[in-house]
């Protein structure tokens, strides 16, 4: 962990494009509460093969007129290279200078993976496009990703995307500290020490959640899915005692050395501003 304890911690906030007119309203609230917190920055995913772009940019926008800095997400699966070089002119157009770079996930029905298959492709493609125009922050998997041959493997992609010219990282969430810790441990021992800050989901709506996490190989520990169903419908006492496990990671994170926090919000404020005040931030 070392080598993170050198870097300015940074909190950021994510959210996903709204689908409805009542969406965009309830998300607008959303930030505005949020920014109260004074983030480094907004990020605002990205559909499946660039289904949501117009939405992404449109929230970014919003967000960037009232004087906050936000950053798109980008993904490369299922498009062409004209298609990001397009993206990232109207990026650019709109004097953005932060991107989020993932492979994405292959829309339902696509038949191709498009022409860049991976996201270490995408960070050169960009860098390509763009020189040095953007902050570009990447993914990556302390518990690893669902489809890596074998952790050593994972860690190497990871250091690709790196030598392609990211300049930051975001972790998948996760709610064992250690297997934060031990994964910027086998990073440093490679030689990357850019921030690698983790992410973090709030815990509302615990089912959805458990969905999520084995659909996306994010481990929930088995002590916290039994506690969970133990509660059964009791809504106030998951979200109770979601905010005592999720508070404890935090401060565990960051009294280790970890350089911020990127709170998944699913767009709810109050979640991640019970937590933060908890922290005392």
């Amino acid at each position: 962990m070392e080598s993170q304890k050198k870097h300015p911690r940074a909190f950021s906030f994510e959210f996903f494009p709204p689908k409805t007119p009542e969406g965009v309203q309830k998300l607008g609230n959303t930030w505005r509460q949020l920014a109260q917190l004074k983030p480094r920055f907004f990020s605002v995913t990205y559909g499946a093969g660039g289904s949501t772009r117009e939405r992404t940019l449109g929230t970014v926008i919003e967000i960037r007129q009232a004087g906050f800095h936000a950053a798109p997400h980008i993904s490369c699966i299922g498009s062409t290279r004209a298609d990001i070089a397009e993206t990232l002119e109207l990026y650019r157009a709109q004097g953005i200078r932060h991107i989020v770079a993932l492979r994405g996930d292959l829309p339902s029905g696509a038949a191709s993976a498009g022409e860049l298959r991976y996201a270490n492709e995408l960070v050169q493609f960009i860098r390509g496009c763009t020189g040095d125009h953007f902050h570009i922050d990447v993914a990556c998997y302390p518990e690893f990703h669902p489809q890596a041959r074998s952790p050593q493997d994972d860690i190497r992609n990871f250091k690709r995307k790196l030598d392609a010219g990211a300049n930051s990282a975001i972790t998948q969430y996760f709610f064992n500290a250690d297997a934060y810790f031990r994964f910027v441990d086998e990073c440093e021992a490679i030689g990357i020490g850019i921030p690698i800050v983790p992410g973090i989901m709030p815990i509302g709506n615990f089912a959805q959640l458990a969905r999520f996490s084995d659909a996306c190989g994010a481990e929930i520990p088995r002590w916290l899915r039994l506690k969970m169903a133990g509660f059964g419908d009791d809504v106030a006492s998951i979200r109770s005692f979601g905010l005592d496990v999720v508070t404890d990671l935090c401060d565990r994170l960051l009294s280790a050395g970890a350089p911020g926090l990127h709170f998944y919000t699913m767009n709810q404020a109050g979640p991640t501003s019970t937590i933060w005040q908890r922290l005392g931030l």
